[in-house]
Order: C-alpha cells, then structure tokens, then sequence
C-alpha cells in the first residue's frame, strides 16, 4: 500500500487535482507587536508528528489537523492552541530570544539556510547594504569608488565583478542591471535603508526556479517590514567626518491587521579615509503601504528614491607606493567619482484561495540614473590628457509577474505547487563610453540605446512524503536583444533566444539532528547586449551547471552544521568590458568546493558563528599553471562571538579573513589577503539604545579591490603590469544613539 501511495504522489508532481478535506486548518501567523505576517513558521497538529505546514511570505498556511496545533519560529514563543477548520485562524506569536534548541531538522521544515540568515542578521545589525551582503555566508565585497559605486561581490569561487553571476532583489524588484554602462549585472543596492530589512533568503548555485538570469553562483533576495511595531531616530558619527542619520515613522498604529503604512529616510556622509576626501553623500527614502482588501486579499505598494554623489582616489599602482611617489591613501587621478539616482515603485497584489492556494501579482518600475569617472591605466594610452573615463547612463526598468500556488494532500503525501511567468523590459538612453579630463566630456568611444526584454515562466513542484522532500522545477527564459548604435551605421539586427532551465532537489531527513540532500540544476546568466548584437546571438545566454552534495547536523541542541561539496561548471560567454568597450572571449570554467556553516549556542544569551568556504576554480582547456582565474577566492571564512539580550549590554566581536589569491591567469601577480577583526556593544532600553562600533581594531594594512593592470605614469618610459589596489578602511569606530517612541 505504501508503494502506491509514493508512485502515484511522484505521478501527480505536475498535476494536482485532489480536493482538500473537511478537517483543513488554514491560517495567518503575524509578530504580536508589529503584526507583521511572519514566514517560515512551523505549524504543527499537536496529536501528530508527521502532520506539518510551513507559512509563506504572507504569514498564511494550510495543514490537516483535527484539533490543536503547535506553531513555533526561532526567535519566538512557542504556543499550542485549538484551531478551527474551515475558517481564518489568526495567530499571533510573542517576540522571544533565539534558541538554537528549538530548531529541528525535518522534511516539511523552512529553509535551513533562510532561518540562519534571520538569526545572523538579528545577532549583528548593521548599518548599510555593505554589511546586509556579508550577512550572506561565503559572500565577499570590495568597493573601489568613494563608497558610491555598487560593490565588486565575489562568491563561490566567482569573481561577480558587480553582479553578473550572483542574483539580487528587494520584494521581488530586481536590483542587478543588465547590459549597464559599467558590467552585466550592475548591482547597485546603495538605496536599500538596512534597518527596513527584516528577511534575507539566499542559496548558493544555480537550483532555484523562481530565480532565473544572473543566477549562477546563487542570489540574494532581501525582504523589507510590511509593519514596523514603533517609530525610530538614529545619529550615528565616527571617524572621517563621518555622519549617518535615520528615522522610522509608523504612520498607522491602530488596526494593523487591516493597514498599515510607514515611512524611512537615511542620510550619509563621509570624507573616508582618502587624502583626497570623498565627500561622500546619500540619500535615501522609502515608504511602504499594507491593506487587508478582505480576509483572503492583500495588497502592499512601496515607493523610495536614492540619489548619492561622491569623489574618489582610485585604484593605487603598487610602485608608486612602494617608490613613495604617493601616499597609501594617496591618489594618481583625484578627478574619479561620480553621482546616480534610482527611484522605485513596487506594487504587490496577492490574494489567498478557496483551496487553499494563492496568487500572487506585481508589477513595478525604476528610473536609474548613473554617471562614473574612472582611470585605472592613468597615461598608457593617452599621455597628454591621461586615461579617464566616462561612463553614464539612464534607464527605465519595468516588469510583471504572476505566480500561482497551492498545496494538495496526495494521502500521507504533500503536494506543493508554484507557476509563474513574467516579464522584464528594461531601455537605456545614452549608454555612454568616452574620455574625459577632469570630468571634462572629450569624446566618445561607445553611445547607444539598449533594448532588452525577458519573457519568463516557471513550474516548480515540491513533494513532501515521509522523511523525502523531492524538488523538480522547469523554466523557460526567452530574450531579445536590440542596440542601436549612435556612432556607426548600418544598425545591426536584433537577436533572440531562449533557453531551457530543468532542476531537482532531493532531500531525506534521517532523523531530526541528521539530513541529507542532493542539488542540480542548470543556470545561466545573458550577455551584454552590445555583445549579442555584434556577434550575431552566439553564446549570449552561456549555460551554468551545478550540483551540491550536503548533510546537515544536530550534534548537539545547541550546534548546527552545514557541510556541502559542490561542482559549478560554467559554458564559454563573450564578455563586454565596459571600461573599454571592446569584447573578450573567455572560454570554460568549472569550480569545485566545500561549504562549512557552524552556529553554536553556548548559554541563552552567547552565540558563535562561522563559515569556511574552500574553492578550486579553474579555466578549462588552458595549460596547467597558465588556467587560474583572476581574483577567484580560494579560501574564505566569516566568524564571530556575539551577546544577544534584549535588554541592557549586548554585543560582539567578529572577524572576516580572506586567503591570497591568483590577480591573473598565471598567478604571477597575487591579490593579497587579509584578516580583519571589528567589534561593538551597544546598551538596550525599551525605549532608547546607544552604541559604540570599531572596524579593524588592530588597525590593519589591508587591500580591499585589488586587479593585475598594466599602467603607465606620468613620467614612466614604458608600462608596467603589476597589482593595483584600493586601501582597505584604517581603524574606525563610530558611535549611535537611537530612541524608539
């Protein structure tokens, strides 16, 4: 009986058609004070160890039970308590301190990986987007630009440069830009306000259907409050002239179950640590708005805009400092920097269904505006003027999608259906290249128009029977590409593609302290317009296959353990540089790795974190000792010990090492590593908090963006390629007050 059961549940993973029973308990759990709908929730038929539902992103769930149920999330109060079939039960859950011990591993559990990002995010807040990044295990970022241009992210072995190979998005709105003046994938995430960020949910390899281009060595989706539970002001100041100020404004405290809308705004500035001051400013604003339509219908609408302006040193040659022609933190070219803007608009329009489904509807635009000074070879190729750069653009970014999800009970069997499909539009204006003085325009060596639409659609079934939970997804992504060349005529033509996705994700948990899971899938990522167009559609949409081996681990109640052997082979692409407007032909890669997550709980208030990540990447078809990639990371780890209480002291110390690594394809040039250690304490009242934070206490002499570049100075006869770098930031502390009304 039980072989049928599991062969006709594996037949209707891609059609489902039972009804649900007449004991069908359905549900929203939200944050008792904010009334925020709170994902990943277990919840559980107190009679019954095998009946469990998990809430989705609206707080809601759907689970078979005859009478009480337990409903549990790390960081909250348990609570077991009746529940009626076939009407709304709303539940809301009390705010508690973390406890590793309630965290079992399970079939129908929520993600391991999204629970241990909550965890470290409400163990190190933080204060930009810079720090919200490296709250994602394995993932490192460089700035090399005053603090306003996107961060070179790198992860998996994968040198992203700014988000060609790494996924990023706010509420479902993409962050990355395709074909950018800059690179493919252009993630610039400077106008997310870090503190309306409640979630992060992050996977690492190409696995995810929901998650289509730029999505190879994993992505990054972020999550803003939908209610904030009290109203916030913050002054921060440190070293640098730096300031920082914030405020949170609730607008709506009554009835939050039925609206709710606030509103943030941030304001930074700082000179940096530069001889040459960044006078670095930003700006951000952003205000979300929440309305209960009826019982089963939702809808949020979210507005912001950023605008940041600064000046930068650049990347440093080696031998200038070396030869004390400069400073550490001096300059070649002082004239880089640059400003941009971005305004959003997102709405979401989700609605919860008879059978237990939902639908979910958004659509959302951004207007980006960019423009960036650079010089990375100073007077190589031109010695009266120099090699500056100018780099702009403006864009207009708009997209759609709609998914359909709902669960059926197949016996003793779950069935999770999702299927979506969407679009992606996005119109550059004046995607410029050109040389420049002093931000003085000279002339251009690239101007065009980018036109670049996604057509997407998904299926991805989930498969809960017994101690298996079996993934299988498909998507489809179709793409076209059109340029139109302000400076050469005839126009080339437009090109078209599509491309086909398959994955499968199987995972068994042996007991609730042991799991297993096997990952595959393929990926990809699109090229650059300018490249599809000029080569005539070959390789534009390159191909990324991977596959993850992993257990996870309950030792003990107090530690957790993730451990994954992986493989990450990626196809042949055309790369377009933007910074010199050519194309280069890279050939295949593949890389290799173990991934290590460790979270321990030593008392009720003291934790430990930390994760190692060991990476082989290799260039295929190169000869042995000439097949490195540039700046690929080869061994990383994140760690620290940290206090959690929500009142009175509270705080941390944490460390962040990266190993040298090859700077070109022979690994005659070496990017340095470093090893940096920061720390805070802060002191809580229910009603105000102030801190103090210190960054590289032992006041290191670290290279943050370093590249192997040939270069030429001033007086210099001929070029020299040597490493070239960005100083990492000098010892730094800054203070905070915060007051909560």
């Amino acid at each position: 009986m039980q072989l049928k059961t599991t062969i006709a549940a594996l037949l209707c993973l891609f059609i489902s058609t039972a009804a649900l029973s007449q004991n069908t308990i359905r549900g929203k759990v939200v944050d008792a004070a904010s009334r925020q709908p709170l994902e990943g929730v277990t919840v559980a038929d107190a009679a019954s160890a095998g009946a469990k539902a998990v809430t989705d992103q609206d707080g809601y769930f759907t689970l078979r039970s005859a009478g009480s149920i337990t409903v549990s999330l790390i960081g909250y109060k348990q609570v077991t308590l009746p529940a009626v079939p076939n009407k709304e039960n709303l539940i809301a859950l009390q705010t508690d301190l973390i406890n590793l011990r309630t965290v079992t591993l399970e079939s129908k559990a929520a993600s391991r990986f999204s629970t241990i990002s909550k965890i470290d995010l409400d163990l190190k807040p933080v204060k930009n987007t810079q720090e919200l990044l490296r709250t994602v295990p394995g993932l490192f970022i460089a700035q090399h630009a005053g603090g306003g241009k996107a961060e070179q992210i790198f992860l998996r072995g994968f040198d992203c440069d700014h988000g060609t190979d790494v996924q990023v998005s706010v509420d479902g709105m993409p962050v990355n830009m395709v074909s950018h003046a800059h690179g493919q994938g252009y993630a610039d995430a400077h106008f997310i306000i870090p503190e309306t960020i409640n979630n992060i949910d992050f996977g690492a390899g190409p696995y995810y259907t929901s998650h289509g281009n730029l999505n190879t060595a994993g992505y990054v989706s972020f999550s803003t409050f939908r209610n904030i539970s009290k109203s916030l002001i913050q002054v921060d100041g440190g070293r640098f002239n730096t300031l920082r100020t914030l405020a949170m404004i609730d607008l709506i405290k009554k009835n939050k179950d039925r609206q709710s809308a606030y509103i943030a705004g941030d304001f930074n500035y700082t000179d940096g640590p530069t001889i040459s001051k960044q006078r670095f400013k930003r700006v951000n604003l952003f205000g979300k708005y929440n309305a209960a339509l009826s019982l089963s219908t939702q809808l949020s609408f979210s507005a912001s805009a950023f605008s940041s302006k600064w000046d930068a040193s650049g990347q440093v040659p080696e031998r200038a400092v070396k030869g004390g022609t400069i400073d550490r933190f001096g300059s070649i070219d002082p004239s880089e920097g640059g400003n941009t803007d971005r305004y959003n608009a997102n709405l979401i329009f989700s609605t919860q269904l008879k059978n237990g489904g939902s639908w979910t509807n958004q659509v959302f635009y951004s207007r980006y505006v960019f423009n960036l000074y650079s010089n990375f070879t100073f007077f190589l190729a031109d010695p009266v003027n120099g090699d500056e750069i100018y780099q702009a653009e403006k864009r207009n970014i708009l997209g759609y999608s709609s998914m359909l999800s709902k669960k059926t009970f197949i016996g003793k069997a779950v069935l999770n259906s999702s299927d979506g499909i969407g679009l992606r539009y996005d119109a550059t204006k004046d995607s410029r290249l050109a040389t420049a003085v002093n931000r003085q325009f000279l002339s251009n060596i690239k101007l065009g128009d980018v036109k670049e639409m996604n057509l997407f659609a998904f299926t991805d079934q989930q498969l809960s029977i017994g101690n298996w939970l079996i993934n299988a997804g498909l998507r489809i992504d179709y793409f076209t590409f059109r340029y139109f060349d302000k400076l050469q005529n005839p126009q080339l033509p437009s090109q078209r593609k599509a491309t086909l996705s398959p994955k499968l994700n199987i995972q068994y948990s042996i007991s609730k302290s042991v799991q297993v899971y096997v990952k595959g899938g393929k990926g990809f990522h699109s090229n650059d317009t300018r490249v599809v167009v000029e080569n005539a559609g070959k390789e534009i949409l390159p191909a990324a296959y991977g596959a993850d081996l992993g257990v996870i681990l309950k030792p003990a109640d107090n530690l957790f353990l993730n451990i994954a052997a992986w493989y990450l082979h990626l196809d042949q692409e055309f790369v377009y540089v933007g910074d010199a407007g050519v194309i280069e032909p890279s050939g295949k890669s593949k890389r290799m790795g173990i991934d290590v997550l460790a979270r321990c709980q030593f008392t009720r208030n003291l934790f430990a974190t930390a994760n190692f990540n060991f990476t082989k990447p290799r260039a295929i078809g190169e000869p042995k000792g000439a097949d490195y990639i540039p700046l690929a990371p080869t061994f990383t780890s994140v760690g620290g010990i940290y206090y959690n209480k929500k009142k009175g002291f509270n705080g941390g110390i944490s460390y962040r090492y990266l190993k040298n690594r090859p700077a070109n394809k022979d690994n005659s040039i070496t990017a340095k590593g470093y090893f940096l250690l920061d720390a805070s304490i802060n002191y809580t009242r229910p009603r105000y908090e102030v801190g103090v934070a210190v960054e590289n206490i032992f006041n290191v002499k670290w290279n943050e963006a370093q590249f192997a570049t040939e270069s030429q100075l001033r007086n210099e006869v001929s070029p020299v390629n040597e490493l070239h770098y960005t100083p990492g930031t000098p010892l730094f502390a800054r203070v905070k007050f915060a007051i909560s009304f």
